[in-house]
């Protein structure tokens, strides 16, 4: 460093000061006071300015500080959903729209900044204070929409079971959000909300993920390979004889369909000279559904729920599903066996990670009434938050098929009789088979079922019910022919009051309708629960019973199962519908003994014209004297037949 000597200057107010340069001598010459005081104010300013400086660039710093933070916690939302989030592989970009009427004005823009002050005000105080703050006052700077997006998502996982039912209801209102947004809720929603959008009445399919892609099998190795595999891994000592029989069949017209594919053959018979077919071969639909039977057996069985998912029978059952969507009946049958896997609870996650709440979502708006209710008998069996009852194989809830605020007052329980279905029986009309051509192809497409459309709409606060049971009138056409005594009355009694128990039928009061043998059944049931004191629900909250087309004393249709060609081997249901039948008698006995001091109503009508049945017999199936001759009951003659009741 390089030392300048001071020069000795004079001014024009006559005054000394020093310069580099000098010879110092003016280190020795007196300051006025003037300049002695402009002296001193020139050091405080020097002080002053580098305080104010420095209190500047900390002030500075403090800020940028606060902005980094403040950037940070605007890109992490302390939610569960964006966890979740985090988890998923699909990714959302915003778009911004190119329709000027959607760009907001200034007032918009000023209430928004206003706001994002405040939130920073409010949030600042909390943690000056600790005091929680207000979630309304998301740290996520995003649009109004969006807040409420997030806070629905939480909402629908809250322990509060009243506000998580509030909040999946709120969400399935929205029907005004862009594809993003759905899919937000896609990803991040857990199950249990997942499934109660899908028991929403008219909600939007965006709210729900495709099913999870599935890995591409060889063309040379069919479905009906899988299937038998399936088959072949389940259980097959100690079943229950109709399941033995149907797996039987499908393991056995599997193996002649896989013979025809691979040698040109398939073969009928056990023994060392089979019958050998080369001109034609079983079709894969033909098997599939074989196979599809078996497993709605298996299905039934708890343990064997296990074994289907533990094999791959979940994934399996959808790649069919979305390869047969022209076949209705393999459809419902795949539907039918998830319905009945989802009476296990431990089986629901499985269920939902394959895919199979979009699946029912979307079937659940279909016009048909019975795949409808296939999908909602099987969503109601995984509804845990709003659904109580369990509803096992055969038993359709028509109505309420969606979640409803609206309170059950009562149950209708229809119950069909010979050659009757769940759906089917209570139809409005027969459809002109001659101008549909699905009809003609085999398909069971029948019109509205009026408790589905006219009973529900009249009397919403109503919970219907609908119960199926396999009836024949020739053991020729039996699903299951071994075990006959499955067939009797009093062996489908046991059964049906035990799945409706589980139904909670008994828990409101009861009105019972009832078709043909239906209503033997019904007798039935009633008077094997009044012996029973687990089921005096069921008997004590009966309110009335109508029965349509009854035969309390026989029907003529078992006197004719001899000229019929088809009924040369009649079931037993025709064999205990034989007209003044003792069983008939001592059943008819032991209701009227049961209901002679009850104080429910009975209505009965009885049919006045003809039915065909078949080409050959045209009869009164339940002549009025069998229809009518049950005492201490009102009676109606209808102008109809026995089917067209």
């Amino acid at each position: 460093m390089i030392s300048l000597p001071l020069v000795c200057m004079q001014n024009s107010y006559g005054l000394a000061k020093t310069q580099p340069g000098g010879s110092g001598c003016g280190a020795n010459l007196p300051i006025h006071a003037e300049e002695k005081k402009l002296f001193m104010i020139g050091k405080i300013a020097k002080v002053t300015g580098s305080l104010i400086l420095g209190f500047l660039l900390s002030r500075g710093f403090v800020f940028l500080t606060y902005e980094v933070l403040s950037l940070k916690k605007l890109l992490q939302i302390d939610t569960q959903a964006i966890h979740q989030e985090k988890l998923k592989s699909y990714v959302y970009i915003r778009t911004t729209s190119l329709n000027p009427s959607e760009y907001q004005g200034i007032t918009y823009h000023a209430r928004k900044e206003i706001h994002k002050a405040v939130r920073k005000i409010l949030e600042t105080e909390a943690k000056i204070f600790r005091r929680p703050f207000n979630e309304q006052f998301s740290t996520f700077d995003g649009e109004d929409h969006e807040c409420a997006l997030w806070l629905l998502l939480k909402r629908s996982q809250s322990e509060d079971k009243e506000v998580r039912l509030q909040a999946v209801q709120d969400l399935a209102n929205n029907s005004h959000w862009h594809d993003y947004q759905y899919g937000t809720v896609a990803q991040t929603c857990d199950q249990r909300t997942a499934i109660g959008l899908a028991r929403s009445k008219d909600i939007d399919l965006r709210f729900f993920l495709p099913p999870p892609p599935l890995p591409k099998i060889k063309n040379d190795y069919p479905i009906e390979d899988e299937l038998r595999l399936l088959l072949v891994s389940l259980p097959q000592t100690g079943l229950d004889p109709c399941v033995q029989y149907f797996t039987s069949l499908a393991l056995r017209e599997s193996s002649q369909t896989l013979a025809a594919q691979r040698g040109g053959l398939w073969c009928f018979g056990g023994n060392g000279l089979p019958y050998c077919e080369t001109l034609s071969k079983i079709p894969s639909e033909t098997v599939e559904l074989f196979c599809l039977q078996a497993l709605v057996q298996h299905s039934k069985v708890s343990s064997h729920c296990d074994k289907i998912e533990a094999k791959g029978g979940l994934q399996l059952l959808q790649r069919i599903y979305q390869l047969r969507k022209d076949s209705a009946k393999i459809q419902r049958n795949i539907i039918r066996i998830i319905g009945n896997m989802a009476l296990d609870e431990r089986l629901h996650s499985s269920i939902v990670r394959a895919g199979w709440v979009s699946v029912l979502a979307e079937v659940m708006k279909s016009p048909h009434v019975i795949q409808s209710s296939h999908a909602s008998r099987a969503l109601a069996n995984l509804d845990r938050d709003t659904v109580k009852e369990k509803y096992p194989d055969g038993v359709y809830v028509l109505h309420p098929q969606y979640r409803s605020s609206q309170p059950i007052r009562a149950d209708i329980l229809f119950v069909h009789g010979l050659l009757g279905a769940a759906f089917k029986t209570w139809r409005q009309q027969d459809i002109d088979r001659r101008l549909d051509k699905k009809a003609s192809e085999g398909e069971e497409d029948y019109s509205q079922c009026w408790p589905k459309t006219w009973l529900a709409s009249d009397c919403p606060a109503l919970r219907i019910i609908s119960v199926e049971y396999d009836t024949h009138l020739s053991d020729w056409k039996a699903k299951c022919p071994v075990e006959a005594h499955r067939k009797s009355i009093a062996y489908r009694s046991n059964e049906l009051l035990d799945k409706l128990r589980a139904a909670g039928i008994g828990d409101r009061p009861l009105v019972w309708v009832s078709h043909s043998m239906g209503g033997l059944l019904v007798k039935k049931m009633l008077v094997d629960a009044s012996k029973n004191p687990e089921m005096d629900k069921i008997v004590n909250n009966t309110r009335g019973i109508i029965f349509y087309s009854v035969p309390h004393h026989g029907s003529q249709l078992a006197e004719y199962s001899i000229n019929a060609r088809y009924l040369l081997f009649p079931s037993v249901e025709v064999k205990e519908l034989s007209k003044d039948s003792p069983a008939l008698k001592e059943l008819n006995d032991d209701f009227l003994s049961f209901a002679k001091d009850k104080t429910f109503s009975v209505l009965s009508f009885a049919e006045t014209l003809p039915t065909h049945i078949g080409s050959m017999i045209k009869l009164h199936v339940v002549p009025l004297e069998s229809a009518s001759r049950l005492n201490s009951v009102s009676e109606a003659p209808a102008n109809s037949s026995y089917f067209l009741l």
